[in-house]
């Protein structure tokens, strides 16, 4: 059974900076991709940063520069991070972490499932 264990979400000041922590197990980590995402209250879902089985990355133009994610696996499980650097307030939202068997979904929502229960990000002016 696939388990996606979002963390490191929490409240901060503009530009400071937040590492979130993804914890997935249970699925072949090989064949998946992953990404990062994000819904902020009243708009829908965006990609935030995705990387492939190949180690390619890629970004929203929004958090380009910023925003850095990187993976590492341990024996049974794999670790995803998002380095989130000079935070903004538009910055803020319910951050998720999912999967993607289609190798070239980028940071494209509907090609992931499962995802992850989230963890909230809150960037102050």
């Amino acid at each position: 059974q696939v388990q996606l264990v979002e963390s490191g979400g929490g409240s901060v000041q503009a530009g400071d900076s937040l590492r979130l922590s993804c914890a997935a197990s249970g699925y072949p980590y090989s064949r998946y991709s992953m990404g990062w995402f994000r819904q902020a209250p009243g708009k829908e879902r965006e990609g935030v940063a995705a990387i492939g089985t190949d180690g390619r990355t890629s970004y929203a133009d929004s958090v380009q520069g910023r925003f850095f994610i990187s993976q590492d696996n341990a024996k049974n499980t794999l670790y995803l991070y998002l380095q989130m650097n000079s935070l903004k307030p538009e910055d803020t939202a319910m951050y998720y972490c999912a999967l993607t068997p289609f190798v070239a979904a980028g940071t494209d929502r509907r090609y992931y499932s499962p995802w992850g229960q989230g963890t909230q990000v809150t960037v102050s002016p």
